[in-house]
């Protein structure tokens, strides 16, 4: 799968269900507002005090759901990175591009974190007549040898 397709599929989104493993391996899931990098990371924003964080900070793995207009999403699995420098700078550009009043939250809750998600593998599934569903595994290491 082309990541310019996948790329212009999830920029069309700006919410996805984001789940995460607890301390005692319980699901949970949560909405999330995210930006989209034409590389596929993801960035994120969360408070330091919710459950999201917590696993985060035990677990990176996660797994999100975006898009679910006309029988069409975006399965998406990835390892989250809370970075900074010149990188998380360019996806923080692009999280306040997409949510302008992120800066204002950014004011009253000082606790806002901000993290990246790299993809590890995507499924594309359209359920239209004919059916398409597509998948793609990543070597972040590779793709990204920064990290």
């Amino acid at each position: 799968m082309e990541k310019d397709f996948l790329y212009n599929f999830i920029s069309q989104h700006r919410y996805a269900v984001l789940s995460t493993v607890s301390a005692e391996g319980n699901p949970e899931a949560a909405l999330v507002g995210f930006a989209v990098a034409p590389d596929l990371r993801l960035i994120i924003d969360t408070i330091r005090t919710s459950r999201k964080f917590t696993n985060l900070s035990l677990n990176c793995y996660i797994a999100l759901v975006i898009g679910w207009e006309n029988e069409r999403t975006v399965q998406y699995e990835g390892r989250v990175i809370f970075q900074a420098g010149k990188e998380f700078n360019k996806m923080l550009d692009l999280y306040l591009k997409a949510f302008p009043d992120a800066k204002e939250r950014k004011e009253y809750w000082k606790d806002i974190a901000h993290f990246i998600v790299v993809p590890e593998w995507i499924r594309y599934s359209d359920f239209n007549d004919p059916p398409r569903i597509e998948e793609t595994d990543f070597l972040p290491y590779k793709l990204y040898p920064s990290i």
